[in-house]
This record gives C-alpha cells, sequence and structure tokens, in this order.
C-alpha cells in the first residue's frame, strides 16, 4: 500500500445509511424509549440527547443486542469510571448478556463487553460490529491524543451509538466531536461550514489538524447567513434530543422530576486575607484558587456538619486532594474515593454505597460526576466551582427521573466565593432554554409538511 493509499485509508470512513430494522423490541421499553430505539437501529449511527433518567442504559443495551443478533458478533460499551458494573447489573436486570473487561479479554461467544474509556487501547476494533459511547459529552473532555484514539478506534466499526445529557446547541465543540464519532464532520469543518466567528477569527485546515488565528472557543461564533437552518437539519440527521417523553409527541407519565432544594451556606475565614481589612470577592482564577485553599478548614467543617447532622446517605462533592482529606475525617463513617484508587475499588465502593452499606461518601466530580444513578441517595454538599458541567452532572446523579424524594443540596462556599452558585444558577437557567431550544429546533425540522394546497373543488367543463 502506497503513503497516498494509506493516506485514504486512514481517513475513510464506513458509509452512511448502515441501519436496519429492529430484530428485537421488548416490552420493558416504554413507548418513547420503542420510538427513540426504533430510529437509532435504522439509522446505525447516532446520537440521543436524553436527560438523566431517561432510560438510556437499557435503550443502549437493546440497540446493542439488536446488533448482535444482526452481525453475530459482540458489542464494546464503552462508560466513565465506575459505571462498568452498575451497566453490567443493568444487563442482568433487562435480560442483556454483558461482560466486563479491562483488560481487551473475553470469553468467546461474550455478546456486550463493558470497559472504561480509559482502557480502550486494550481492545481491537476488528473484534466488534458495534460500539456504544456512554456520557458520550466527555469526549471533548479528553486531551486531544485520547479523543482521537477513541475517534480512530470507531473509524471502522458500522455501528455506533452516543449517549449523553448534556449536549446544549450552543455547545458546538460537543456537537462537533459528537458529529466526528459518527463519520459526519468533524467538529472544525462543522464550524467552518456552519459558522462565522464575531471577532473575525476564522479556520484553517480539516478536522484533525485545524486551528484557529485566534482562540476560537474564547469567540463568539454566530451562524453564517442563513446557515442556521441548513445546521439544524444537518443535526436532526444524526441526533435526537429529548427531556421528557412529551418531547416526542408521547404522555408524560410518571416521569416527573421531584422538588430540587439548593440551600447556600457562607463560611466566614478565621484568617483574613493578607492585606485586606474584610472579605472582598476573589477575582480571577488565581484569586479564586486562594480563596479556596485559605477557606478550607472552615468550608469543610461546615459540610461536616451538615453531613454528620442527616441519617441518610450524603454524598460530599469537592474539588481539592486535601478537601477530600478532610472532609473524610470529619465526616463519622465517610469513605473517599480518589483518582488514584483502582477500578476494582471503585466499583466495590458505589456498590456499598447504592446497597446501603456505606452512608457517607466524599469524591470528586471528576471522578464519580458521570453516568451513575445515585437515586437512593437524595442529599449532597456541593464545594461549588464555575463549571456547569460539573455543577449539572453531579445533581443529576441524584435528581432524575425515577427520584421518589425532595433532593437537596447544600452548596457551601466562602464570603469571597458567594457569587458562584449565583453564577450556576444563571447558568442552570440559560442551559435549560438552550435544551430547550434545541428539542424545539429540531422536532420543527423533523416535522412534516402536511397542508394540503389543493382544496378547491375541480370544476368540469359541462361537455364533460
Amino acid at each position: 500500500m502506497t503513503n497516498y493509499e494509506k493516506f485514504l485509508h486512514d481517513k475513510s470512513q464506513i458509509g452512511r445509511n448502515s441501519g436496519f430494522e429492529p430484530l428485537w423490541m421488548p416490552d420493558f421499553l416504554f413507548d418513547f424509549q420503542k420510538a427513540l430505539c426504533q430510529w437509532s437501529i435504522t439509522k446505525g449511527r447516532g446520537a440521543k440527547f436524553a436527560d438523566c433518567g431517561l432510560g438510556k442504559t437499557p435503550m443502549a443495551l437493546v440497540w446493542a443486542e439488536n446488533v448482535i443478533r444482526h452481525t453475530n458478533k459482540p458489542v464494546l460499551n464503552l462508560t466513565p469510571l465506575g459505571v462498568t458494573g452498575q451497566t453490567v447489573r443493568e444487563g442482568e436486570k433487562f435480560g442483556v448478556e454483558c461482560f466486563k473487561s479491562s483488560d481487551g479479554k473475553f470469553p468467546k461467544g461474550a455478546k456486550v463487553i463493558v470497559t472504561n474509556y480509559e482502557r480502550l487501547h486494550y481492545f481491537d476494533s476488528k473484534d466488534f460490529a458495534g460500539v456504544v459511547c456512554d456520557e458520550s459529552s466527555i469526549l471533548k473532555n479528553f486531551d486531544g491524543m485520547t479523543k482521537e484514539a477513541i475517534t480512530e478506534f470507531m473509524r471502522k466499526i458500522k455501528y455506533r451509538l452516543l449517549c449523553t445529557a448534556t449536549a446544549a446547541p450552543n455547545d458546538y465543540i460537543e456537537l462537533g466531536t459528537s458529529s466526528e464519532a459518527l463519520g459526519e464532520l468533524g467538529y472544525m469543518d462543522m464550524l467552518k461550514m456552519f459558522f462565522k466567528a464575531s471577532d473575525g477569527a476564522h479556520a484553517h485546515g480539516g478536522s484533525n489538524h485545524g486551528r484557529f488565528n485566534k482562540n476560537p472557543f474564547g469567540s463568539k461564533f454566530r451562524f453564517r447567513g442563513h446557515a442556521e437552518h441548513d445546521f439544524w437539519r444537518w443535526v436532526c440527521s444524526w441526533a435526537r434530543a429529548v427531556r421528557k417523553p412529551s418531547d416526542l409527541g408521547f404522555n408524560d407519565g410518571d416521569f416527573q422530576l421531584p422538588e430540587l432544594i439548593t440551600n447556600q451556606h457562607v463560611v466566614i475565614a478565621r484568617r483574613q486575607q493578607e492585606g485586606f481589612l474584610f472579605s472582598c470577592a476573589a477575582q480571577g482564577l488565581a484569586e479564586q484558587r486562594e480563596e479556596r485553599r485559605r477557606t478550607l478548614d472552615e468550608r469543610c467543617e461546615k459540610a461536616a456538619e451538615i453531613s454528620n447532622a442527616d441519617d441518610n446517605a450524603v454524598v460530599s462533592w469537592c474539588n481539592l486532594n486535601d478537601e477530600s482529606v478532610l472532609l473524610t475525617k470529619l465526616i463519622d463513617g465517610a469513605v473517599e474515593l480518589t483518582g488514584q484508587d483502582e477500578d476494582e475499588k471503585k466499583e466495590e465502593t458505589i456498590t456499598a454505597f447504592q446497597n446501603g452499606e456505606i452512608k457517607k461518601l466524599v469524591t470528586k466530580p471528576t471522578i464519580l460526576g458521570f453516568g451513575l444513578n445515585l437515586q437512593m441517595c437524595h442529599h449532597s454538599t456541593y464545594f461549588a466551582s464555575h463549571s456547569f458541567e460539573q455543577w449539572y452532572q453531579s445533581i443529576r446523579r441524584f435528581w432524575r427521573f425515577g427520584q421518589k424524594d425532595a433532593v437537596t443540596i447544600d452548596v457551601v462556599t466562602s464570603e469571597g466565593e458567594a457569587s458562584i452558585l449565583k453564577n450556576l444558577q444563571r447558568k442552570s437557567a440559560q442551559a435549560e432554554i438552550m435544551f430547550g431550544n434545541l428539542v424545539d429546533l429540531m422536532n420543527n425540522e423533523l416535522k412534516l409538511n402536511t397542508d394540503n394546497r389543493f382544496t378547491k373543488q375541480t370544476e368540469l367543463p359541462s361537455w364533460l
């Protein structure tokens, strides 16, 4: 093979329209889930942007089982850290055979192979007919080499499914990353085709080697003239978005979210800011980091007080290693999960917490904030940052469809961080509007025009 032939081979994708008619549609699916499964199986390669608790895991398992029956080959299910065990248990619950593998090895005849994204390098794409990316929004958080490796792995696999809850219509990077993983436009190609940066930035090159002459992700993008309609038509060609069943025309039924109670606790630092007579709001990332460290003891003491006062399960979310260590020391019976823990320990700890064997859990949103179903818990403490994605994913571990109790989130901040919660609430309101717009725009593009303009009765000549 010549260098040019190899170049074309590496860049090539499996052709489009790769789906087939479903071979299995179980009764445990709700009507709206059956509709989404019908679409994704027929499509072959697509993305489901479905809110937390709408059943992305059982839908993905049904999709995988159909691919297996159609091809007689296994499907690889990629999950965030700590979610593999939950996926295997969901498979047992819904009658879909799953096998967890962390080293690329699995028995002959195994169907759905479940592993973490970080273990992908142990597997060979030739062994699989399909791949599922659970919580695929985290693809954009990986470094360039890891994201490219995931995209390269998926490139030659015919059947692909992305599942996530956090895609928003202004997050064009995420939409572009998802598109590229499915074999559609790369995110740089997408930006060049549909968008223009208002500060004059412009794109150079293609999807894998493109860059902007200014920082593209700090720019304010706007659609090119008359491009918005074509953009959403393009997104509709490979994705579906749903916040609740009624977004697809079905009855919401029991899919109702419980009350969300957000409390803010502002602690006063015992040690005054150097050079100041009274505490001032932290400005910029450097001052915010210093504020967190200066008030670490006070915030941890308050969070521990709140957790210890509740006999039920409580998750204490933190950001710094020192916060995690101190919280574990101050909270009665707390178990700490860190990024240094082995995957086996994570799985065992998560399972014990879900089963009620552990009541108090201390960890970070970056470790356990994605994909887990923790609806058996309805209370957490939270050390806020400006990351809306971490905030959204953290509270959605509890505040999700299927939760029976009101969910309480106690946000602990210092005087210098008092504006952070307001910023998160502002972003949350904006995200709700944006995701609603995404659903509406996509649904508008999917509607068929059934207007009949030919309503006048035909008048025949007298001689007929």
